[in-house]
């Protein structure tokens, strides 16, 4: 999209001191410890980019503030990679690059904002190569440190400690199909049929390159089947952060030129949780 079309859908450009005005006003405020999800397009024409939206976050959240976004890794091997042709998985296993939270880049799907967050100095990114999450100021080591390497989405997870925090989620232009803290939902959740994976990756370890096996809720395929109870062409997250919305269970309004919304973290595993369990039958 061309720089005219976004600065006519943004009404000009849209400074750090607008977006800080505009988050102060969806009611994000000092102390806060948000996770955000970015789709800057949607927000119009931002003098700056990716720099001055956090910029302006800052701003608002203050010295006592945390951001938090989910990175991945780009180069992150996929779940079936066991079922490689013998001479192909050698050729990775001796070759592929080892996951490094300080240099491998996140997963691009996720946007601008993940990479130039974890590059900030104080930035912190969690150890997990397939779930890693960056987090920037005050309880950024809280959120980050000894992340799980099994059940990454589940109990003491950065997702879990969000919670935990009384923290929030910003969604700033981006889908709800992206409320990662679903993921999270998913792993509290008690309702038959629920998938697994369990996959390899390279990682450092004490400076040494090393493969470890994990263990996770299927989040590419989906934990759950939900084909019974989301209509066809929904995302199901989508459809969950749609239902949670109406429910008047978050903060909505303008930031730039996008619709943006607030929500709790805490409100967001709770409804996504018993959402999952009453629409897919409960408890096994």
């Amino acid at each position: 999209m061309d720089e005219r079309t976004l600065l006519t859908r943004s009404g000009g450009p849209v400074t750090r001191r607008r977006l800080a005005r505009d988050l102060t006003a969806l009611g994000l405020g000092p102390g806060d410890t948000v996770m955000f999800h970015t789709r800057m397009s949607a927000l119009g024409y931002v003098a700056g980019g990716a720099g001055t939206v956090l910029d302006a976050l800052l701003d608002v959240v203050g010295a006592s503030g945390t951001l938090m976004v989910t990175c991945g890794w780009n180069d992150a091997l996929p779940y079936d990679f066991d079922s490689w042709p013998a001479a192909w998985r050698d050729a990775v296993r001796d070759e592929h690059p080892a996951y490094d939270p300080e240099s491998s880049e996140c997963d691009h799907a996720n946007g601008r904002l993940p990479e130039a967050l974890r590059h900030r100095p104080g930035a912190l990114r969690s150890r997990h190569p397939d779930a890693s999450f960056a987090a920037l100021g005050a309880g950024a080591r809280e959120l980050t440190v000894d992340h799980p390497w099994d059940d990454p989405h589940g109990p003491d997870s950065p997702l879990a400690r969000l919670v935990a925090r009384g923290g929030r989620v910003l969604m700033l232009g981006a889908p709800l199909d992206t409320l990662t803290l679903l993921h999270h939902a998913e792993a509290l959740a008690e309702a038959p049929g629920k998938r697994f994976v369990s996959y390899e990756q390279p990682l450092r370890d004490g400076g040494r390159r090393v493969w470890r096996r994990f263990h996770d809720i299927d989040s590419e395929r989906g934990a759950f089947d939900y084909g019974s109870v989301v209509p066809p062409g929904r995302d199901p997250f989508e459809v969950i952060g749609a239902e949670l919305l109406a429910a008047g269970l978050g903060t909505s309004g303008r930031v730039g030129a996008a619709e943006c919304h607030l929500l709790d973290a805490g409100v967001v595993v709770g409804f996504g949780r018993a959402w999952i369990e009453e629409r897919l039958g409960g408890a096994s």
